[in-house]
């Protein structure tokens, strides 16, 4: 999970702004527990792309590969997104 500590960081910065990043369950499901919702979820694919470089047209965009830190770390991988740098 080489991604989850910058997304774990969004996450937070974005949704849940009285959490330490360090806190939050990377298995926690964003959807269900309505930390992100329909319109979070695109911000949360806007900022992949931009962060990692994913193109959106040219990946699978199901709402699974977002469901918890964990799964979008997965998607990025699948996608062959880089090592998180610092930005």
């Amino acid at each position: 999970m080489q991604h989850a500590p910058v997304i774990a960081q969004f996450i937070v910065e974005e949704f849940l702004p009285d959490v330490p990043p360090g806190e939050l369950d990377v298995d926690l499901d964003l959807i269900d527990n309505g930390v992100v919702d329909s319109l979070g979820l695109l911000k949360v694919i806007a900022w992949l792309e931009e962060r990692f470089g994913i193109a959106a047209d040219q990946v699978e965009l199901a709402p699974e590969h977002f469901r918890s830190i964990r799964a979008i770390d997965a998607f990025l991988a699948r996608a062959g997104a880089e090592p998180a740098e610092a930005k």
